[in-house]
């Protein structure tokens, strides 16, 4: 038999390999390389599972769980998909739907049985694990895309039936755990014993899927109530029903009726409406003098202060904004990571006490002289710009550490109202494979860095494991202290990004690392029909991304 030639990146070595030998194989030889057991690899730099067999020269990087990009998100699909055979294996006219990704799982709702919710917990999670000792492969084949749908109406997935029948393509993948089939948007692990660690939990109406640990996958994840946060997920289930669509085939089936600019402007209006709303709560709590909004990257932050401003000015007030970005201490004070380089995102960075210091005059009606970081020379300078808050000004600030308690911990609370921003995806794929807010902040983030940062998504998707270490840090801890959340999140918006961001995708280099992930996302956005940007109005949080706002940044 012919051989093939593979580089194994996790060695840096070459080896020949019988022509057809499937990946599992080969990764039993470099188990060894990893901490966790391997389930999938790059092949040229393209996500696969260890069934795919190697038929011509490869570069091969195998992963475990620990890989914050690819594992981890194999791993979390994979139980996904667990927990959807052992509903139907249980109760086979069951309804399961996977609402929401929290940061300790998926919360889920399991419709259409007559029993208990303490009943149904914990049968289904005994049949999870029964699934785990049985060692059931997952498989995945190419299957004419006609032939999908009708496998796919069998199961009774109706609006992942209509999506495949949405889609231009002649060929598809089924994937199946023992004979149960199924089409997740994810590569998946060789079989179910690899799922050892999670937990499946009533979790307030429905349910929650427990993931490991995402910085220590030999850990579950800690079980943590976020009441505030689980509400806008409501909410945005209510704008979704508003709109009669919830699916992806939904939002394409408006655009192919030429509904797509009555889309856009309710989802604008919902927008409006709830900075009003937060205006509102605002003005009825007497003594607030200072406005603090924090979100993660591309959640709309700076978009959010203005049209917040605009709606206080409405109600009356005299609205004063400051940039937490210019109380850096200098230079060479700032904090340093690990490996040297410096930790801007650390608390530590800002000069604490002087903000503090500042708030509390302003907070008194004193006048204060405001510093201006110089980030070319790395020091604070203070250029004779003065604040002064009168009896109806407002202060609004914004910034990834504007939750943490540290950052004003001399400040009254009485005196701040504290204000969450993130784009809480509205729509999902189909009732089981969820559109993750991280995806649609992280395509949000290669357009706007294109377009006025001079970034190539190559270059974006590389710091983008940073950029979510830092949020995970320093943002998702502080959310429920928050008064209000705001989501950010449009509706149309990823048919509008798509357009944008595909070509920017297109250019990611396959020879590096981060083309999986652009392969990835193209994958992604090939699920949705364009939308023509041309009715979004220049107030919008998408022309934060895109250009043409009426607001100066």
């Amino acid at each position: 038999m012919q051989n093939v030639e593979v580089i194994i990146e996790n060695t840096h070595e070459t080896i020949s390999v019988p022509c057809g030998t499937p990946l599992l194989d080969i990764a039993k030889d470099y188990q060894h390389t990893l901490q966790y057991p391997i389930i999938g690899a790059l092949v040229n730099n393209e996500m696969a599972d260890l069934n795919y067999c190697i038929y011509t020269p490869r570069t091969i990087q195998f992963f475990d769980i620990s890989d914050k990009t690819a594992g981890y998100r194999v791993y979390i699909h994979s139980l996904a998909f667990m927990l959807y055979k052992a509903v139907r294996d249980i109760y086979p006219k069951a309804q399961l739907d996977v609402m929401q990704s929290l940061t300790n799982g998926y919360y889920c709702t399991i419709t259409g049985v007559d029993a208990s919710q303490i009943d149904i917990a914990a049968n289904v999670r005994k049949r999870m694990m029964e699934l785990v000792e049985a060692d059931l492969p997952f498989t995945s084949v190419p299957i004419n895309m006609a032939k999908a749908q009708e496998i796919i109406d069998a199961t009774g997935n109706e609006e992942t039936s209509k999506l495949l029948a949405s889609v231009q393509q002649l060929y598809t993948t089924i994937q199946r755990i023992g004979d149960t089939p199924h089409k997740i948007n994810c590569k998946l692990v060789p079989s179910t014993s690899y799922l050892k660690l999670w937990d499946f939990r009533i979790f307030s109406e429905g349910y929650l899927l427990q993931f490991p640990n995402f910085y220590n996958p030999s850990l579950l994840s800690l079980y943590k109530e976020t009441p505030r946060m689980f509400n806008i997920f409501k909410e945005h289930h209510d704008w979704r029903k508003l709109l009669h669509i919830s699916f992806v085939n939904d939002l394409n089936k408006a655009v192919r009726e030429g509904r797509a600019v009555d889309v856009i402007h309710v989802s604008e209006a919902l927008h409006e409406k709830k900075y009003a709303t937060i205006a509102d709560a605002i003005y009825q709590r007497e003594g607030v003098k200072i406005v603090l909004i924090a979100g993660p990257s591309s959640s709309g932050k700076t978009t959010s202060c203005r049209r917040l401003g605009v709606q206080l000015q409405v109600l009356g007030y005299d609205v004063q904004q400051m940039s937490l970005d210019d109380y850096f201490v200098d230079r060479e004070n700032t904090p340093r990571q690990p490996n040297g380089d410096f930790d801007f995102e650390a608390l530590e960075a800002l000069n604490i006490p002087l903000l503090n210091e500042h708030l509390l005059q302003l907070s008194d009606g004193k006048e204060v002289e405001i510093p201006t970081y110089n980030f070319i020379k790395g020091k604070s300078e203070f250029l004779g710009k003065k604040l002064r808050l009168g009896k109806n000004s407002i202060l609004i600030m914004e910034g990834i550490h504007a939750l943490n308690p540290k950052l004003t911990d001399q400040v009254p609370d009485e005196f701040k109202f504290k204000v969450a921003v993130s784009p809480f995806t509205q729509i999902s794929i189909d009732n089981q494979n969820l559109i993750h807010t991280s995806d649609n902040r992280l395509i949000r983030r290669i357009v706007r860095d294109y377009n006025f940062r001079g970034y190539s998504a190559y270059e974006t998707l590389k710091r983008w494991d940073s950029v979510r270490d830092g949020e995970r840090k320093h943002i998702f801890p502080y959310q429920e202290n928050a008064d209000i959340f705001f989501n950010s999140g449009l509706l149309y918006e990823l048919g509008v990004l798509k357009t944008y961001a595909e070509p920017l995708l297109e250019r990611v280099p396959q020879d590096k690392p981060e083309h999986a992930e652009a392969h990835r996302l193209m994958n992604f956005l090939a699920l949705f029909e364009p939308i023509s940007p041309k009715h979004i109005p220049p107030t919008s949080i998408m022309r934060e991304f895109l250009g043409d706002s009426s607001f100066e940044y």
